[in-house]
């Protein structure tokens, strides 16, 4: 089973093919562990293994982003991201 860092580098390596601007978050508790800027849109992406769980803090925080106007989600593998991008048309 891929780390969670494995699984954000990825992630970021795929979003910078797409030109997307990410950043890897380190900091502040409950925040995405991936922040990015895709055509003027505001994204945050928890990262998780297949078996993580999504802290409390981490789910208030996705929706905050989402009440904003932001797009937030949880990704457990870069194919998640590419489906949620497709689906959503980003």
């Amino acid at each position: 089973m891929k780390s969670e860092q494995a699984i954000q580098s990825e992630i970021i390596i795929y979003l910078r093919k797409i030109f997307c601007y990410p950043r890897k978050v380190v900091s502040k508790a409950g925040t995405p562990d991936i922040l990015a800027c895709c055509d003027g849109k505001f994204i945050g992406i928890e990262v998780k293994k297949l078996d993580g769980k999504v802290s409390k803090l981490q789910d208030h925080n996705i929706k905050l982003i989402q009440q904003a106007g932001g797009i937030a989600f949880v990704a457990r593998s870069v194919k998640d991201v590419k489906d949620y991008f497709e689906k959503n048309k980003l």
